[in-house]
């Protein structure tokens, strides 16, 4: 046991050089409620579309099913708190809002290769094995980081901590050395509800739920379909994400900004007009969300968000240009830009309906030219 405790000190030590700014250590079946959780929630059908959830459910819910040689899993956090509060980009319509922790190099690549680093210094020291996990597989981080005591998971389900509040990103380093655990966090939210009353879209159906399927986070970013008509006015300006529920949280008064360069916003993304963003064509944008994970909901999914940014705006100057995407290729676009110019100039919009509409192969494109939505 002593020899355990100094290899545990040793990686502790590693993690804070590495940028690390949490560390705990939790048994791998130290969350027997999971299993019961996850299936009431896909049994409501929260997890909307997100099927991979479903299908690998039985190993999500239990990290000694997702590999059988678990012992120990190493819960390992990097602040990216916002040196300003995300909430006040929403008053300015005319800039598309990115959520904080896409404003910067994607997370994934920052901390997979840290995690490599110390996992490796884990398996030379121990002869254990081991395996790296960045919200790519089947864990449930944040549930496993409550019980490794990096903080609890906050009434609206994000991971909150009492250094950091809402603003950490997780990873997660399984291995087959049985390591001393760490005290679990106690939910510490009290009678607070800010994060379920600024909600946008009530997405909470009660306090530690969230139906993905009213989540502006999930439908500006995994929803491969048109945005549902009662949320695109909710959804205002974001165009990827959404802070809402992290940025209300009390907690975040005792949140540092985040010192690491990596994690710093890109001033080009933290306050995009909307008129440039329309603008571009698949290579500008691949440009401009080079290294970031903006990129990776494609171009067509991006203009969508931004058409509905742009439709919220409430100014008549960006007619122009959302006319330019009324015949884009992509009917993700087509669609919103229809919505978008329906806002703005409705008068113009029923004009081109009759140049438009008898053209249009695609069903839900005309019935968002016919009003039939």
């Amino acid at each position: 046991m002593a020899e355990t405790s100094k290899i545990v000190e040793e990686l502790r030590s590693r993690a804070l050089q590495l940028g690390f700014e949490a560390f705990g250590i939790a048994s791998a079946d130290s969350r027997p409620d999971l299993p019961e959780k996850l299936r009431i929630a896909l049994e409501k059908g929260w997890h909307g579309d997100m099927e991979w959830m479903a299908e690998t459910e039985e190993r999500r819910a239990d990290p000694t099913k997702l590999w059988e040689e678990a012992r120990s899993v190493i819960l390992l956090g990097v602040n990216y708190g916002p040196d300003f509060n995300p909430l006040d980009l929403l008053k300015e319509k005319q800039i598309g809002v990115i959520s904080a922790y896409a404003r910067n190099r994607d997370y994934h690549d920052i901390i997979k290769g840290k995690l490599k680093e110390l996992a490796g210094l884990l398996a030379r020291r121990s002869g254990a094995d081991v395996k790296v996990f960045v919200d790519t597989a089947p864990l449930m981080e944040k549930p496993l980081a409550e019980a490794a005591g990096l903080g609890w998971q906050g009434k609206h389900t994000v991971l909150v901590s009492r250094k950091f509040g809402s603003w950490l990103f997780l990873g997660a380093i399984l291995t087959s050395a049985e390591l001393p655990g760490d005290k679990p966090h106690a939910e510490s939210c009290g009678r607070c509800t800010k994060c379920l009353d600024v909600c946008p879209t009530k997405a909470f159906p009660g306090p530690f739920q969230l139906d993905a399927r009213r989540c502006l986070a999930y439908l500006s970013v995994e929803h491969k379909g048109q945005i549902p008509l009662e949320f695109r006015v909710p959804m205002g300006n974001r165009i990827y994400g959404c802070d809402d529920c992290l940025a209300v949280c009390p907690w975040n008064k005792f949140a540092s900004v985040s010192q690491e360069a990596k994690l710093r916003s890109r001033p080009e993304l933290e306050r995009p007009e909307l008129g440039t963003l329309v603008a571009l064509d698949d290579a500008g944008f691949r440009a401009l969300f080079a290294g970031s994970p903006v990129k990776r909901i494609g171009h067509s999914r991006f203009l969508r968000n931004v058409l509905i940014g742009i439709g919220n705006s409430g100014s008549s100057g960006y007619v122009p240009a959302v006319e330019n995407r009324l015949n884009d290729a992509s009917p993700l676009v087509r669609g919103a830009a229809i919505w978008a110019l329906r806002r703005l100039d409705p008068d113009r919009a029923e004009a081109l309906k009759n140049t438009y509409l008898p053209g249009e192969n695609d069903a839900e494109v005309a019935a968002e030219w016919s009003g039939d939505i």
